[in-house]
């Protein structure tokens, strides 16, 4: 018992360091809480897609990745290029006039439910950083700890969890600091850069 409770804690504390991190898909969740937009669908896809990328990496999909390098690579450019659209878009927002940008999330949320699940899916299945973390890394170490190794992804799989929810979640708290045009104007901006430099070290990379 004492064996399986300290491969969940390793778990937990690993998954934690590798999904707590600034990226694409933490600030779409994160964008998502804060404009109140289909929040709760996309906390699940993100959440439940690394739970499938975890177990698929402690059951040993991370053998059949590394002996595919085009996988990667692939996801590689389909990601960069997606994830720079995504961060120009930002930035076309952020350099809109005040007035046309609105205070309430309203028209946000009208968007379709549909899209924002796609962009959900999009940025963590075309992430080659999924492939490396989630799948290679995290089943290299949850392998590691033998007939623990299930417990680890358990563990792993509720960090994942509760960091979306959080963010998610979190999100809505800061929505009255974006009653202000000039507060969407700055989140924007910041996402663009990073979301243009992300992409475009992803394309470089390939």
């Amino acid at each position: 018992m004492t064996t399986y409770l300290l491969a969940a804690i390793a778990g937990l504390l690993t998954g934690a360091g590798l999904i707590v991190a600034v990226g694409p898909q933490n600030i779409f969740v994160l964008q998502q809480g804060v404009r109140r937009a289909h929040v709760n669908p996309v906390i699940a896809v993100c959440a439940l897609s690394d739970v499938v990328l975890i177990v698929a990496g402690v059951a040993g999909l991370g053998a059949l990745v590394s002996a595919h390098p085009t996988v990667v690579t692939v996801a590689k450019i389909a990601g960069g290029a997606y994830v720079v659209i995504l961060g120009l878009l930002a930035a076309r927002r952020c350099l809109r006039s005040s007035e046309a940008i609105t205070a309430n999330p309203d028209e946000v949320r009208t968007a379709s439910r549909w899209v924002a699940i796609g962009t959900a899916l999009a940025l963590t299945w075309l992430n080659p950083h999924v492939y490396l973390d989630t799948v290679l890394t995290m089943g290299a170490i949850a392998n590691s700890h033998g007939n623990g190794k299930w417990a680890f992804a358990i563990g792993a799989s509720m960090a994942s969890v509760v960091w979306f929810t959080l963010i998610g979640r979190g999100g809505r708290r800061l929505a009255p600091v974006f009653a202000r045009p000039r507060a969407w104007k700055v989140l924007d901006g910041v996402v663009a850069v990073i979301m243009v430099g992300m992409g475009a070290a992803l394309l470089v990379s390939a």
